[in-house]
């Protein structure tokens, strides 16, 4: 059975990406995708930072011995933003965790709607329905309305993520905070909210992790590094095989192909927005 075209196809397929999915499935979260975000222009000095270069390439043999530490744009070394350069690799670890997130969401979703697993309601209201198992042709069925909620929660996601230290929450990655740590929604930061406030946290939210000890947290964390990383490269793979047959020979065949635009989240049904 094609795990990504239903049970028309025989491609054997998920015996080559089961391992990553199972992993990724547990692993995902699905944050906003856009992780380069500036922060405040005060200076970032006298700031202890949780990691640095060093740290990075002790973190590089862990992730994969075989490959080692490898910035060949020596980005590590960089200062963005006249941060400094402590603040620039706490911005660039984020940023990684980040859009390994957003990607193992992308992989794991793409396979679960290319075989046409649906929850048993109807994924928009209004009585309109979605259909087929190609993924980035379902997408351009979502209403507009649809998209801009999305849109709106994710903007959301993305501005409570960056408040850190001012606002009472766990310092900013850069500003000495964890890097791909998302602040919690029941903290000091939410005590004007209407009484019996309550939220599910993005991660962990029933705490199942946080009695676990630091080597499990370390180690999970290795794991998903890595599995992000094979995640930003089966999305794109993905992708590039659904609008350019045959540009990735071990999907061809398998994934479907797409005529439209996969940089554009909009088309041309949603021509009545502004922008």
């Amino acid at each position: 059975r094609d795990p990504l075209r239903g049970p028309n196809r025989s491609t054997s397929l998920f015996s080559i990406i089961s391992s990553t999915m199972k992993s990724a499935i547990l692993l995902s979260l699905a944050l906003g995708a856009s992780a380069f975000t500036n922060v405040a222009n005060a200076p970032a000095r006298n700031v202890a930072m949780k990691e640095s270069k060093a740290d990075l390439e002790a973190i590089a043999g862990k992730l994969n011995p075989a490959v080692g530490y490898f910035d060949p744009l020596d980005l590590a070394g960089a200062d963005f933003w006249d941060q400094g350069n402590e603040a620039t690799i706490g911005f660039l670890r984020h940023s990684e965790i980040k859009h390994g997130r957003v990607a193992m969401a992308a992989f794991v979703g793409y396979i679960v709607h290319a075989n046409g697993i649906r929850f048993p309601w109807p994924q928009v209201g209004g009585g309109v329905t979605i259909e087929g198992n190609n993924p980035p042709e379902m997408w351009d069925q979502v209403p507009m309305n649809a998209k801009l909620q999305m849109a709106a929660l994710i903007f959301f996601l993305e501005w409570y993520s960056e408040l850190g230290g001012r606002v009472g929450m766990d310092p900013h990655y850069m500003r000495g905070g964890k890097p791909g740590k998302y602040p919690s929604f029941n903290n000091e930061a939410c005590k004007a909210a209407p009484p019996g406030h309550f939220m599910l946290d993005l991660f962990d939210p029933f705490g199942f992790s946080k009695n676990k000890s630091q080597e499990a947290k370390d180690r999970g964390l290795l794991v998903e590094l890595n599995n992000g990383r094979a995640a930003q490269l089966g999305i794109i793979g993905f992708l590039s095989e659904a609008k350019i047959p045959g540009s990735v020979p071990m999907l061809s065949g398998v994934i479907q192909h797409y005529d439209g635009e996969v940089m554009a989240p909009f088309t041309n049904a949603d021509l009545s927005l502004p922008f």
